[in-house]
């Protein structure tokens, strides 16, 4: 009888043994699904981008004489406001506002009336009025990130 006992027992030790193990493992396995399936839920958001505001820039408007001799004087009134990619190209442009409107008249008193009023120049305007900005205005100027241009206002008079 004391081989039968001490059988008994180590049978019930080997038993208590293996359902603490079965239920740490269990217990491990649903751990670390929760934790995939709020690691995918984490993953899930961080992949909708963040929506930021648009940056504009308003360039106050002004009135340039158009170099149009066929119909005598041609005036242009026109407002633009820039669409900037940062805050920093925003500060430039701000910082050296007589530059930019200096280099956009210039620009505008060499265009004539007709080329002004097609309505399919208008973008070819707005990537020459870019290409007019685009040049540095001091040493040591970064990259200005221009992404559009927005006539807000436009009278060819």
């Amino acid at each position: 009888m004391a081989t039968s006992k001490g059988g008994s027992r180590k049978l019930l030790w080997l038993m208590v043994i293996l359902v603490i193990l079965s239920s740490s493992v269990a217990a491990a396995v649903i751990y670390l699904v929760l934790d995939q399936r709020d690691g995918a839920v984490l993953a899930s958001t961080e992949a909708v981008p963040e929506r930021r505001a648009p940056i504009f820039v308003k360039i106050d408007p002004f009135t340039v004489n158009l170099a149009d001799d066929a119909y005598g004087s041609r005036l242009l009134y026109a407002g633009l406001s820039l669409k900037v990619g940062d805050e920093e190209t925003r500060e430039i442009l701000e910082e050296h506002m007589p530059q930019v409107r200096s280099r956009l008249l210039m620009m505008f008193a060499g265009k004539q009336a007709g080329d002004l009023t097609d309505p399919g120049n208008k973008q070819r305007l707005g990537d020459q009025v870019m290409a007019v900005l685009d040049p540095p205005m001091t040493d040591h100027q970064p990259e200005l990130v221009i992404e559009d241009v927005l006539f807000t206002e436009f009278i060819v008079q």
